[in-house]
């Protein structure tokens, strides 16, 4: 065999760059046009000023001053600004909803992946699991209503048995029934991955953890676990970026009562104060993006997949 010229491989080495390049293109065309260029709007539009009857485009720090005025300190009743106490109010919510879904999410997935062993009955559970996103989320929302409200069927099982004297009033509008509506919503962000992490584990570790002595729950812990991180980690991500944004679910099921920073978000868009909106959402953006690095510095992706 005759040995191929440097040359070769030199002319060679730019075309497959350039080829590597196109096929990128449409990719990185989405990205830009999607993502890069309306987030670049959005940061500009945040340092814009305004009045009650326009936007006066500007170079200004006025919006996110506004935001976190009164922060300094502490109200004359001992409690933070509004502005600290929404975001600690939301990362409230987000951390109870990504607890319950966790738990939920992995006993769903583990039970799938290592108690189902007929791939069949498998698939059906998992479509099964699927069904109520076939309909919109309000509508599952809603469907919460006739359930949880005063005289809704919990209510009335609850006084025909016995149990209550009166119905139980915080089942609805409150902070109960929106981290239920979460919960509902968003699970299967968690059991997916989770899921499919958990199929990718090569059966015989599990044979030979037995074989070496391992009860269930060690398997579980020292086995199954650290190889379904990325799995976790991808549905935690998915969970705790939807919560944080989230703020239909929180009108709904909270009766307009309870705060988020997506509801203000939404409130000052309908009250057209664009540049104000545009600042806060630069801002859930931060902490956002903040809690997903601290995540990825636990698991490392890339390594992973």
């Amino acid at each position: 065999m005759s040995a191929v010229p440097a040359s070769t491989h030199v002319a060679l080495a730019p075309a497959r760059a350039i080829k590597a390049w196109w096929q990128a293109a449409p990719f990185a065309l989405v990205f830009l046009l999607f993502f890069l260029i309306p987030l670049a709007l959005i940061a500009m539009v945040s340092m814009w000023n305004f009045n009650e009857y326009e936007l006066i485009p500007a170079v200004t720090l006025r919006n996110y001053a506004s935001i976190f005025e009164g922060c300094s300190h502490l109200t004359d009743n001992g409690d933070f600004c509004v502005t600290l106490s929404t975001y600690l109010s939301t990362l409230k919510f987000c951390l109870l909803v990504w607890a319950i879904t966790l738990a939920i999410g992995f006993s769903v997935a583990y039970f799938l992946a290592f108690h189902v062993r007929s791939p069949g009955m498998q698939t059906l559970l998992f479509v099964l699991c699927t069904v109520p996103f076939w309909t919109s989320n309000v509508i599952r929302m809603i469907s919460w209503v006739p359930l949880l409200g005063r005289n809704g069927l919990v209510n009335q099982g609850l006084v025909g048995l016995g149990l209550v004297d009166a119905p139980v009033e915080w089942l609805l509008f409150s902070n109960f029934s929106v981290v239920l509506a979460f919960v509902h919503l968003y699970t299967m962000f968690m059991i997916v991955p989770i899921f499919n992490s958990m199929m990718r584990i090569d059966r015989s570790l599990l044979e030979a953890a037995s074989d070496a002595g391992a009860s269930g729950w060690q398997t579980l812990w020292n086995v199954i676990v650290p190889l379904s991180r990325t799995g976790i980690l991808i549905g935690s991500i998915f969970v705790i970026t939807i919560v944080m944004g989230d703020f239909v679910t929180i009108g709904v099921m909270g009766g307009q009562q309870i705060a988020s920073v997506g509801k203000i978000i939404q409130v000052q868009t309908s009250y057209l104060q664009f540049p104000l909106a545009a600042a806060n959402a630069m801002i859930l953006l931060a902490v956002v993006l903040m809690i997903i690095w601290g995540l990825t510095r636990l698991v490392d992706i890339r390594k992973e997949l």
